[in-house]
């Protein structure tokens, strides 16, 4: 949405972001108010949004106030005081302790127009402050390390790590009580403690444990793309596979069939990572896949997800109608968990009743009703929804619509004043309608129930500290499907690069979206059974652009490269 910044002076540093060629004025004007409703520092909220550079932010804040910028990089964290700011102000200002001399502390900010934060911190400790200008970025990367340090569960690996771990899932009988005096030496305790936080520590996605006839291999996904990490010797596979089934509650006996299971890591008094753990008997042994579920991930904010700002919009004005059936699809690992719980969360209010039936629950959310769908006894998803209706309910959300009996109780919520969210395993907008169709559903009730289809990917971002420029021909961009007009307006393609701050030239993920409205005509289209080539090419026609156009969107923006659009959304 925008936001009004008429009424908006720019002083201070938002200015000189401007003078410096930073930001522009309106840019600058919406941070500016943004990161005054959010309570945040301005450099802050630029950083967090992609809006600048922070070296660059750094160097122009020096210049304004006539102070040098400290290089955190080359800061050692044993220097700073243990325990002497509370880790609840650290985050409120985003502002480090560095060092302490006599009665003053010396702290690091990335805004020095930050006041508050020296004065609260003043009033805290009792010490004098004096601030000490800092880059950002790795601002934020030293606080963690720094509260990190602090928190004994994060410190050196060893039996004492096993208090920090909280295990929920199915009974343990007493053969696996006694196997698992076997498996609890510290040794592979301290091994796989190690595996699961580095894997947090990287920002990987899922950890896979692998067992083959020769070798044993450990390999964490991250940003989308596996990478081995570790190769421990083959002797150990029966006994990292027991330790992990000890730590979910699987029982360890069992290695002829799938177990699926969950373990609960603290990482400090108010952060947890939770595990979703799935065994599966190969030819060498039990292979384990570790499916990595950060709660912060469904509190980004949509802003965060990657959605252009007409899509954002659709997305919006279908959460804020009454009813109706918002459908988000995409292969497995494409992040259609996380836009479902960011519209959970958009609605989740205390005016509303919320209930969700899920295969299995993924992340908690306060205030919502969530189910774990359990077929063994008679709990799917068809089964949530009949419950769900005799509840009161005000949003349904499914996690995945399975079979006709499901949609069509989905679609009857839809149509009798409920908001439903849910997913389907298709590859566009247009196929979703017509998979529903195959699936038995009358067309008659698809067009007039569901209100909005978001396709989506998820591409590599570009590392913003090496990204390298490129040149291409003209006749190459067209036939990867950049338009004309788009190629003499002109825009800079980039490759990636690599270095210390990456994986590879990439860091972190961007959502590559096509969102669509079902208007009046593509409604027509649906209830005469059209085919989903038809239906796309309708839904181009209003102006709604499929995944490769809003790839390439990307790419000319500089999130991420041409090579990456291809990896995602191949014609």
């Amino acid at each position: 949405m925008a936001t009004n910044n008429s009424n908006v002076t720019l002083t201070g540093l938002a200015r000189r972001f401007v003078e410096d060629g930073l930001l522009d004025e309106a840019t600058a004007k919406d941070a500016f108010i943004q990161a005054s409703q959010n309570k945040i520092p301005l450099i802050t909220y630029l950083v967090q949004n992609d809006l600048a550079n922070s070296g660059g932010l750094a160097f122009s804040a020096a210049m304004e106030f006539g102070v040098s910028v400290l290089d955190l990089s080359s800061f050692l964290p044993e220097m700073m005081p243990e325990k002497v700011v509370d880790e609840k102000l650290i985050r409120k200002h985003h502002a480090l302790p560095l060092y302490k001399r006599g009665n003053r502390l010396f702290i690091a900010v990335s805004d020095p127009t930050n006041i508050q934060a020296l004065d609260e911190i003043k009033f805290n400790t009792g010490l004098s402050t004096d601030a000490v200008l800092v880059d950002e970025a790795k601002l934020s990367t030293a606080i963690d390390k720094y509260l990190e340090s602090q928190d004994s569960t994060m410190g050196d690996l060893d039996d004492a790590d096993l208090e920090g771990v909280e295990t929920e899932g199915g009974d343990r009988d007493e053969d696996a009580v006694v196997a698992a005096t076997d498996v609890d030496d510290a040794p592979i305790v301290k091994y796989v403690n190690k595996m699961l936080l580095d894997a947090i520590r990287g920002g990987a996605s899922d950890v896979h444990f692998e067992p083959y006839e020769k070798t044993y291999r450990v390999r964490y996904r991250t940003d989308g793309i596996l990478k081995e990490m570790s190769r421990p010797s083959i002797k150990l596979a029966p006994k990292i596979s027991a330790r992990i089934k000890i730590m979910s509650q699987l029982d360890i006996s069992e290695r002829r069939v799938p177990q699926d299971g969950r373990i609960k890591m603290k990482l400090s008094k108010t952060k947890a990572i939770d595990f979703r753990v799935n065994t599966l008997p190969t030819l060498w042994g039990e292979k384990i896949v570790l499916r990595i579920l950060d709660p912060s991930q469904a509190k980004m904010g949509i802003d965060a997800l990657g959605y252009e700002e007409e899509q954002k919009k659709l997305f919006m004005d279908a959460l804020e109608q009454p009813q109706g059936m918002i459908l988000v699809t995409g292969p497995t690992g494409s992040g259609k968990t996380v836009s479902l719980y960011t519209g959970l969360n958009i609605l989740n209010t205390p005016e509303r009743n919320i209930s969700t039936a899920e295969d299995p629950a993924e992340i908690n959310l306060e205030g919502v009703n969530q189910v774990n769908v359990n077929n063994r006894v008679g709990l799917g998803f068809a089964e949530a929804l009949r419950a769900f209706l005799r509840q009161d309910p005000d949003i349904i959300m499914v996690g995945e619509i399975r079979d006709l009996e499901t949609a069509n109780i989905a679609i009857k919520a839809a149509q009798t004043g409920h908001m439903v969210l849910s997913t389907l395993h298709t590859n566009s907008a247009a196929e979703t309608l017509t998979r529903m169709m195959n699936m038995g559903v009358p067309a008659f009730n698809i067009a007039t129930s569901v209100s909005l289809i978001i396709a989506q990917r998820l591409g590599r971002r570009l590392c913003n500290s090496c990204k390298k420029s490129i040149d291409v021909p003209k006749d190459v961009l067209l036939a990867e499907g950049f338009t004309q007009e788009q190629i003499d307006t002109g825009f800079t393609l980039y490759r990636p690069k690599g270095c210390d701050k990456c994986n590879g030239g990439y860091k972190g993920r961007v959502g590559i979206y096509e969102v669509v409205k079902i208007t009046e005509e593509l409604a027509s289209m649906i209830m005469e059974e059209a085919s989903s080539i038809k239906i796309a090419k309708q839904a181009q026609a209003e102006g709604f652009p499929n995944l490769r156009q809003s790839a390439l969107k990307k790419v000319i923006e500089g999130v991420t490269s041409l090579e990456e659009a291809n990896r995602v959304t191949k014609d």
